[in-house]
């Protein structure tokens, strides 16, 4: 997923971004800068309001005339008329300063699963996942999965064919705030994953990730 945030304060830029570093971060400083990196490769856009060269808002109604990508708005604009206006000029979030980088990891993982179409139902060689009514398949054979094993099944099927950082899974997956997760907890997540589901195409790309692979 790549990330575009737009605050003209370049040390919360610098930390939003270092805190979003599982995912592939750009940064602009001003309403100029946003709109020349914008193009179909962006995910998500975190967007201040007060920027050098104009308004986020405007910009966020600007966008919203020819695209649907999440927007969360962070600024220090706090009064309730702000926040409504922000909400109705597009935006899916509004995140007021000062904030927790936490807080903005959570919500960035909240608007994107909002934001993910949802397959109902996922077919591929004898596997059949209905992941909104929790039933899952392999050759007929059902599979009983916690929900982390859910969540890390979802995030690969959704991404087959693509390589998904380990730093990635470990954000997605356990989105609940948790703030200590054991280095070995995602190895272990996949594993029981494979022996739940024998025969699943989940490929190991050392260094990196995993990938869900297409046939």
């Amino acid at each position: 997923m790549k990330i575009l945030i737009v605050e003209d304060d370049k040390a919360l830029n610098n930390g939003i971004a270092l805190s979003l570093s599982s995912e592939q971060t750009v940064q602009a400083y001003s309403v100029t800068e946003a709109r020349a990196m914008l193009d179909e490769t962006v995910s998500l856009i975190i967007l201040d309001v007060n920027l050098p060269d104009g308004n986020g808002m405007d910009l966020c109604r600007e966008i919203r005339k020819t695209s649907k990508i999440p927007i969360i708005f962070l600024t220090a604009n706090d009064m309730e008329l702000d926040i409504v206006a922000g909400l109705e000029s597009g935006a899916d979030d509004y995140i007021t300063k000062p904030f927790s980088l936490a807080v903005l990891r959570a919500r960035v993982n909240a608007v994107v699963r909002r934001n993910t179409p949802s397959d109902k139902i996922f077919e591929q060689d004898g596997f059949v996942f209905d992941f909104d009514n929790m039933i899952f398949s392999d050759n007929g054979m059902q599979a009983e999965l916690s929900k982390t094993e859910q969540r890390l099944l979802r995030i690969l099927v959704s991404n087959r064919g693509n390589t998904v950082s380990r730093d990635m899974l470990i954000d997605r997956v356990w989105s609940d705030g948790a703030e200590f997760v054991e280095e070995n907890a995602l190895s272990v997540a996949v594993r029981r994953l494979r022996e739940k589901l024998p025969g699943a195409p989940i490929r190991t790309v050392y260094g990196l990730g995993y990938v869900w692979e297409k046939k």
